[in-house]
């Protein structure tokens, strides 16, 4: 089967699922619609917001169509009049219902950000480097109706580094996935290609983040917290209250081993540090409310060298 032959319907929300739908566009397959999330309200403002995948669809000139819920009649009357091969969905931000993921004659296929069954779930990167992980990936699977519970089609891993943040390693995974899909499509599509069962014993998973998780715990290790400041880096971004406000911190380093409550504050070196068990969480960049990032060495300036003698943590 062809390119040129193949009818898609994609299927994403978020920049991650933009190379994606470029890689199939430039590919040559007829991506006859790209199903996205309604336009939200955003910023101070209120303005609407448009999915990074309609714009792309719209400057790739795909129809765009915007649901509220694919369990609606006539949306699902209007996803199978395209009579479409194959589905591809790629962080979509929705389940598929059982009637939808049986309309393409060779199934639905998702690109995940991650090397399943590790991290089903709505934030595998996230949860990745919060766990330390050395490794990442992207899965391609055949969707179930159980949340990332499909057999996987094919996969391929990505190394993290010790400084990886979420802002970093969701661009890559991304170009990684698309290319996947496009070498991997062809094979699936001639039949050449068999979906393996995911190993029911080794799945782990992960919640959708929120706001609140940015907010640095007093039980975390000084580890574990510097690992939060990267992945919740860009968003909801790890934070600490100090001084009754929000003092965000989008850099960190781990030093020595004080005995101290954790959310004592003192300088280390010529930078403020947090305590936390096993180590200082030594402030490299930081942000707060309604300012612009500094470095910890500018914030210290702006404190005069008298810093509070504790942070608020959750």
């Amino acid at each position: 089967m062809r390119a040129e032959d193949t009818t898609v319907v994609f299927m994403g929300s978020p920049a991650f699922a933009v190379p994606s739908l470029r890689a199939l566009a430039t590919a040559g397959y007829r991506v006859v619609a790209a199903v996205t999330q309604p336009d939200k309200p955003a910023g101070r403002g209120g303005a609407l917001h448009a999915p990074e995948v309609k714009r792309t669809a719209q400057e790739l000139e795909i129809p765009v169509i915007q649901p509220d819920s694919l369990r609606d009649q006539a949306v699902q009357t209007h996803l199978a009049s395209f009579e479409a091969e194959v589905f591809v969905v790629a962080a979509y931000g929705k389940l598929l219902p059982r009637a939808v993921l049986a309309m393409p004659s060779h199934g639905c296929i998702n690109v995940h950000a991650s090397l399943l069954p590790r991290w089903r779930g709505a934030s595998p990167i996230v949860a990745a480097l919060l766990a330390g992980d050395r490794e990442t990936g992207v899965t391609l699977m055949e969707l179930a109706p159980k949340m990332d519970a499909g057999p996987i089609i094919a996969a391929r891993a990505m190394p993290l580094s010790p400084r990886d943040t979420t802002n970093a390693v969701e661009p890559r995974l991304a170009e990684l996935g698309a290319e996947l899909l496009v070498e991997t499509l062809p094979g699936w599509l001639r039949g050449e290609l068999v979906a393996k069962p995911q190993d029911e014993s080794a799945v782990t998973t992960c919640p959708l983040i929120t706001k609140a998780d940015g907010h640095l715990q007093s039980g975390m290790s000084a580890e574990q917290a510097e690992r939060a400041v990267r992945a919740y880096n860009p968003w909801p971004g790890a934070f600490v209250e100090y001084r009754g406000q929000r003092l965000a911190i989008w850099s960190v380093s781990v030093d020595t081993w004080p005995n101290l409550e954790p959310g004592t504050m003192q300088i280390h070196g010529k930078q403020p540090a947090i305590a936390f068990a096993g180590g200082w969480l030594i402030l490299e960049e930081v942000q707060r409310q309604g300012a612009k990032r500094m470095s910890g060495q500018a914030f210290l300036a702006g404190e005069r060298g008298q810093l509070a003698p504790k942070v608020g943590l959750a």
